[in-house]
């Protein structure tokens, strides 16, 4: 999994990939993060506000402003799901 802020490298963007290393941080995510100031790659994205919060190419939050509440949020709930290991019996990963 790759997380992504996209940005002009303005404070703004400086700062939501601050509050992201921290969120990623506090929550343990495994994850690589990448910060990118190439504006290309937002317009391939479909984007045209900044910063953008990207989970794996997938534009999860844009804009500036947000709350390290909604931060922990959008990563939360993007996150892709791991399958539950029922180790062969029938409770579904439960036991």
């Amino acid at each position: 999994m790759i997380i992504q802020v996209l940005g002009s490298g303005c404070p703004t963007c400086k700062k939501l990939f601050e509050t992201v290393k921290k969120v990623q941080s506090e929550l343990k995510i495994d994850a690589e993060l990448d910060y990118i100031t190439d504006v290309a790659k937002m317009i391939e994205m479909g984007v045209m506000t900044s910063p953008v919060l990207a989970i794996d190419g997938k534009p999860v939050l844009t804009g500036g402003g947000h709350s390290e509440e909604e931060i922990k949020n959008a990563l939360v709930k993007n996150l892709p799901q791991k399958p539950k290991n029922t180790g062969g019996c029938l409770c579904g990963g439960d036991c």
